[in-house]
């Protein structure tokens, strides 16, 4: 089980993230694609390069409004050119894991219900799923630069026209799962047991404290098992991401695992 931190807000470049990966004895960083200077065509290569020398290796955030299904061809078209470029570099700098959200797209409010075009449209839906499973699961399986694994992330409960995408996506061996405890304990667990159904795919994790409704909280000041789910983590050989949102947070969490 490898330990890793996401790019912080307060941390504006690359070399300031692997200085303080290494101060606290992580092992990776996440980088993180909301960002604008994490953007493909940004990214400086000889500068990940160089962080690789350190010892410190990357995994990828994708940007969180990824929406492959969009209905717009030409919005989908560059979500998907998007995928496509983050697989290549990560086959350049050898790095392991691609994390994504599944967009529950849009939904109508009805006087008696709420509908989901995408559960509405599933043809439509699972077309474009299978056009991403087929393209960016070739490219990630491909000879050069290793196997990228592509991981789907919980974040507010599956919805059942997700699941089912996600299953189909599963298919393909470049694809895997994240479980982000903190998501999962905020949605009152829902995602839980259809991730433990499916732990042979789970690649990596997610780790940070929850209360209520507030997650990315240091470890250990919320209610969340954090010594069961790292065991759980270990026995799935899963890469992990202390994911607090500030350099303290970030810092006391790493003291805590350190100390426990």
């Amino acid at each position: 089980m490898s330990l890793g931190m996401p790019t912080l807000i307060e941390l504006q470049s690359i070399e300031e993230s692997a200085a303080l990966c290494v101060e606290l004895g992580l092992q990776f960083i996440e980088i993180n694609m909301n960002m604008p200077q994490y953007q493909i065509g940004r990214l400086d290569m000889k500068e990940l390069k160089k962080v690789q020398g350190t010892g410190v290796y990357f995994t990828f955030h994708l940007d969180e409004n990824l929406n492959i299904a969009d209905f717009n061809d030409k919005v989908s078209a560059a979500y998907m050119d998007t995928v496509l470029a983050t697989i290549r570099i990560a086959k350049e700098i050898e790095a392991p894991i691609i994390n994504m959200h599944m967009s529950e797209g849009v939904h109508f409010k009805l006087p008696s219900e709420k509908v989901y075009l995408f559960e509405k449209y599933n043809d439509f839906y699972m077309n474009s799923m299978r056009e991403f499973r087929d393209r960016c699961g070739k490219l990630a399986a491909g000879p050069v630069g290793g196997d990228v694994k592509i991981c789907i992330e919980n974040t507010n409960g599956y919805l059942p026209f997700q699941e089912k995408a996600i299953d189909f996506l599963l298919e393909s061996g470049s694809f895997a799962l994240t479980y982000d405890i903190g998501h999962d304990f905020c949605a009152g667990n829902v995602d839980e047991r259809f991730i433990a159904k499916r732990a042979g795919k789970l690649r990596h994790m997610h780790i940070h404290d929850a209360v209520g409704d507030r997650s990315h909280l240091v470890l250990g000041s919320g209610e969340i098992d954090i010594a069961g789910k790292l065991a759980f983590a270990r026995s799935h050989n899963c890469s992990c991401v202390l994911e607090t949102k500030t350099v303290a947070g970030l810092r006391e969490s790493a003291a805590t695992l350190k100390k426990n």
